[in-house]
């Protein structure tokens, strides 16, 4: 892409706007400025010209050639389309920064499990001797790792279906699609919306790339060559038989005693060792690499262990699927705690998975109501509303041996800026509760 005296829009303050900026900058745009409708934004860069509380007028007065788009703006609003009145395309940051890149890439979607399996390719390729960033949706915005001199060997970019709604040409040399599910209806109209979204990773790709695809994922025909894997199915090239990865009947991996052996966290293995694989590692590289892994923070997290009480944070759980999947993975009776934001979810599927599992529900926040009433009918449930009260409810009730699952099932924003700060408050209450 020639920018050379341009004029480019980039729409949206945050980390990836300001890194999509720069990149513009630095090849050649005679002119680029941030636009954010918040009147209240303030840009954490001053060297870039910015304008907050823009509207569609001054939309059509900046006549931009190219609008660079933040994933937490739909494109297709009168907002971002105003940016367009002088034909300008709308892209990504994602979009953009793969224009730019020399590199190898690895790309991760999924409705879960994408920022573990982005940080353990990482962790691997680096282990490895390889020169190699996690960016995207994880780690830094993939147009600052463009920037960076020299640029990495492998950029493992987690995508999420907001930046993949935005793409054009971008096509990874290893696609990993880990699940799907129902999620972000509050930005979607229909389920199938946010699926269409997702697909887009294999949009460009052909048959010398590969897709690294979970066992049992409802998939169109793509032109990459598919390798398949599962956790709960005996087909596919690597499969989990409750400790060990194995292919065939070998075992390639013995994940007893690491922070991978729970169902969840070994599919994402699975599909890194494949990933890793598909760009030429063996392995003796791969494998010695996972024992001192550290999945990031609010994944399954442990938190103490107390009485015979195990407690875990799963506050990244966002949606159902993450919920259904922490809950599968354990095997000691179950104090879930689950709340949050309504995303418009219907929760009765998880109804099947919580029978014989979970013994108690600990309902919260803005869906605390909804959750009462689906719930109350098969298992004992307690309403609160904040995630300290859910954490005393807990405690109070707790016997030895089980363990207390706090996976929200929805996002924070009722009462926090981000799930981190919810799995943050969550780990500050358990440590309160049990006075450690």
């Amino acid at each position: 892409m020639n920018l050379h005296g341009k004029k480019v829009a980039v729409l949206g303050c945050g980390r990836s706007g300001v890194a999509a900026a720069h990149l513009a900058v630095a090849r050649g745009a005679a002119q680029v400025r941030i636009f954010d409708s918040n009147p209240e934004a303030v840009c954490s860069d001053d060297t870039v010209e910015f304008i907050a509380g823009a509207g569609e007028k001054e939309a059509r007065d900046f006549a931009a050639n190219l609008v660079v788009i933040s994933p937490g703006i739909e494109a297709d609003k009168p907002w971002a389309l105003a940016f367009t009145c002088a034909g300008a395309p709308i892209i990504g940051e994602v979009e953009l920064a793969f224009r730019y890149f020399s590199g190898r890439i690895i790309a991760i979607t999924g409705t879960n499990g994408k920022t573990t399996t982005t940080a353990l390719i990482e962790h691997i390729l680096l282990q490895a001797g390889r020169s190699a960033k996690a960016c995207g949706n994880y780690g830094y915005p993939f147009s600052e790792v463009v920037l960076q001199k020299p640029q990495p060997e492998f950029a493992v970019l987690e995508v999420s279906s907001f930046q993949l709604e935005t793409v054009q040409s971008f096509r990874p040399e290893v696609a990993v699609w880990l699940n799907f599910a129902p999620d972000h209806m509050d930005r979607y109209t229909k389920v199938s919306d946010y699926y269409e979204a997702k697909l887009h990773i294999f949009e460009n790709m052909d048959e010398s790339q590969i897709a690294i695809i979970r066992v049992g994922e409802k998939m169109p025909s793509i032109r990459p060559r598919i390798t398949e894997f599962s956790a709960c199915s005996g087909s596919g090239l690597l499969r989990y038989d409750g400790t060990c990865i194995k292919q065939i009947d070998t075992t390639v991996a013995d994940l007893k005693g690491t922070a991978l052996v729970q169902a969840h966290n070994a599919e994402n293995a699975m599909a890194a060792i494949l990933a890793c694989r598909a760009v030429g590692l063996n392995d003796d590289e791969i494998i010695s690499s996972l024992a001192n892994f550290e999945p990031p923070h609010h994944r399954c997290e442990f938190v103490a262990e107390e009485g015979g009480v195990l407690w875990l944070n799963d506050s990244k759980s966002t949606n159902l699927h993450s919920t259904e999947a922490a809950i599968r993975s354990q095997t000691r009776p179950i104090i879930l705690l689950i709340g949050g934001k309504d995303k418009g979810l219907d929760y009765t599927p998880l109804l099947s998975t919580m029978s014989g599992k979970v013994k108690l529900c600990v309902v919260f926040g803005q869906i605390a109501e909804q959750l009462e009433r689906t719930f109350s009918g098969a298992h004992e449930t307690v309403r609160v509303q904040t995630v300290s009260e859910a954490v005393h409810a807990a405690a109070v009730r707790a016997s030895a041996g089980d363990v207390v699952l706090f996976s929200p099932g929805t996002s924070s924003f009722d009462q926090y800026r981000n799930y981190a700060q919810r799995g943050d408050d969550f780990r500050r209450a358990v440590q309160e509760n049990l006075h450690l």
